[in-house]
């Protein structure tokens, strides 16, 4: 099937095997003695979500009889990962406010000693890149000025969120799948909980644990980028009626101890290692962050690369390019003597304001990146994630002492917070850049200068996955993996802590076949190695994929390009650390 474009196909004309709203929407509860009640279920123990709990909690604690209206579990933590913050990833550069708010009792040096947060920003730079060994310095744009923000790691900060939530009364399940939300008479009830011990088959194993109903008064979603539940919600309740389609950013990230400290905070904005002509569609950027660990005394780097998944190239790999990247006199300076000790992937979404859908719906709301909150350009998200469940926690709190069923105070507060003013500052920043790096550049300029008035009115997005694929040769820049200062992907991986089991179901839904180049858009694009095509495959036309799904990350990329993640079985996954 060609696109119409040169004979190009598209990743969406070969959509996936599911059906969202038929397979993840629950009509109905199970019978009472089946099932657990709670009073507030979050899905998702990330910033946003724990964030929610967290806040939520503070009221309750101040409220005895509310509290005990709503039983032994006030509210209860749903999350996939062995631990929270497991699957988290970000840069991360954080506005500290957000945060300080939550966490009114602890000083910034505080969160250093609790090994989430690695030190404020007091020097940075940014730089052009023209090519493999130039680097011009130029005058920090606005949206990357970031003295006084915190370095941090999300992944820990998650744990730290945790474990003061599981101290102020919440029940947090790891390991544990949300798999379907429970919709009756067209509202949100709760979410039922995946099974566990199936095998590749599906059929039961001898440990099998059915899944269970969680009945809750709210529920909120905080599953971060690409939401199970949440794309079945978004259809089932109209969420995106009105708005632009979604569109997503890839970040692949390591971090290393080096033997140096870095003293400054460093962003690039291209182009190289990217290609600058239009017909690759490729926009990216990187980043290098100075983090001390307070605990280990170690100096630490993050360094990471996210690259628009607007492009056309096949070959365009995040984690190809980040290997390439780190061969730049610039990059080999900071790291050189040092050692790679962690290293993750992540999709983010980018569409901004125009494409945030409606936020809540009858019984539950969305937080954080499962709303789509992150500022693509200034690379800013977690502080709104924070501020988001925050005040999802103050709403429902609200609605839970009025009586009141409906929600819609929280989208109001959302509108009268920073969150809002921020998105819609840049909300047409990022579009020009789907004209390709030269021609979109100066408008994008011209965007940031004006906080987006002019040429103002409303920019359009286009799907990901409607971009038509060639095969091009972005692949030939990248470096040979040594093992030691340039990694493969299948290496990498190892170091996540994955312990998906070898014969779990697969949890992603891909055409097993489709043109080549689909198929090669997939291999490169998936920085776990989930996607194969054989040795013995042709040249062109249609081909076989194969898919390693046990080595999957979650990033989440491959909905944006064609197919679709599901929730694997709970535990299943990375053991991100300090990322």
């Amino acid at each position: 099937m060609s696109s119409g474009n040169g004979g190009r196909p598209a990743p969406a004309q070969f959509p996936p095997p599911v059906d969202p709203q038929g397979e993840f929407i629950k009509r109905g509860l199970d019978p009472e003695d089946e099932l657990i009640e709670v009073g507030v279920a979050i899905v998702g123990g990330g910033t946003a979500g724990l964030a929610c709990a967290n806040r939520l909690l503070q009221l309750l604690g101040e409220d005895e009889e509310l509290l005990e209206s709503l039983g032994e579990v006030p509210v209860a933590v749903i999350e996939k990962a062995k631990t929270c913050g497991g699957h988290n990833l970000s840069g991360a550069v954080m506005r500290p406010g957000p945060l300080e708010e939550l966490l009114s009792g602890l000083t910034r040096e505080d969160w250093r000693k609790e090994g989430f947060a690695f030190g404020a920003v007091d020097k940075e730079a940014v730089y052009l890149m023209p090519s493999a060994t130039k680097a011009v310095k130029i005058p920090t744009p606005p949206p990357f000025k970031n003295h006084g923000n915190e370095v941090i790691s999300v992944a820990a900060l998650a744990r730290y969120q945790q474990r003061i939530a599981e101290e102020a009364g919440a029940y947090v399940l790891t390991e544990t799948a949300a798999t379907q939300l429970i919709v009756e008479k067209g509202r949100v009830v709760g979410v039922r909980s995946g099974d566990k011990g199936r095998g590749k088959d599906g059929r039961p194993l001898r440990n099998f644990e059915p899944g269970t109903d969680v009945k809750a008064k709210f529920t909120v979603l905080a599953e971060g980028c690409w939401g199970h539940l949440t794309g079945a919600a978004i259809r089932e309740f109209g969420l995106a009626e009105g708005r632009e389609p979604q569109v997503w950013e890839l970040g692949v990230k390591e971090v290393w101890k080096v033997t140096r400290p870095l003293d400054r905070l460093i962003h690039t904005i291209g182009p190289w290692p990217l290609k600058v002509k239009s017909k690759y569609g490729q926009i990216g950027g990187t980043w290098l962050y100075p983090m001390k660990d307070e605990k280990t005394g170690d100096d630490l780097v993050s360094i990471g690369f996210v690259v628009d998944l607007e492009y056309a190239d096949a070959t365009t790999s995040a984690h190809d390019l980040l290997q390439q990247f780190k061969l730049h006199p610039l990059v080999r300076e900071i790291l050189e003597g040092g050692e790679r000790i962690s290293w993750g992937a992540k999709a983010l979404p980018a569409g901004g304001w125009w494409s945030m859908p409606k936020l809540t719906m009858p019984g539950a709301l969305l937080v954080g990146d499962s709303a789509g909150m992150v500022d693509t350009v200034a690379l800013k998200g977690v502080h709104h994630s924070v501020l988001s469940g925050r005040l999802a926690g103050e709403a429902i709190y609200d609605s839970l002492k009025r009586g009141d069923k409906s929600l819609d105070s929280y989208a109001e507060a959302v509108a009268n917070s920073s969150i809002a003013e921020e998105l819609y500052e840049v909300r047409n920043t990022r579009q020009p850049f789907q004209k390709g790096f030269l021609r979109g550049g100066p408008l994008v300029n011209m965007m940031i200068l004006t906080k987006g008035r002019f040429p103002g009115g409303r920019w359009k997005w286009h799907r990901n996955d409607e971009k038509p694929m060639f095969i091009g040769d972005t692949k030939d820049g990248y470096p040979k993996p040594d093992g030691k200062y340039t990694f493969d992907k299948l290496s990498s991986v190892y170091i996540t802590g994955n312990a998906t089991r070898d014969d779990a179901p697969n949890h992603i839904r891909v055409r097993k076949r489709v043109p080549r180049e689909v198929a090669e858009t997939w291999a490169w694009m998936c920085p776990a190695g989930v996607y194969e095509i054989p040795d013995d495959a042709p040249a062109s036309g249609p081909v076989d994929v194969i898919v390693n799904y046990t080595n999957c990350v979650q990033c989440g990329a491959i909905t944006a390009k064609g197919g679709r993640l599901t929730t694997p079985e709970g535990g299943d996954g990375p053991l991100y650390q300090n990322l």
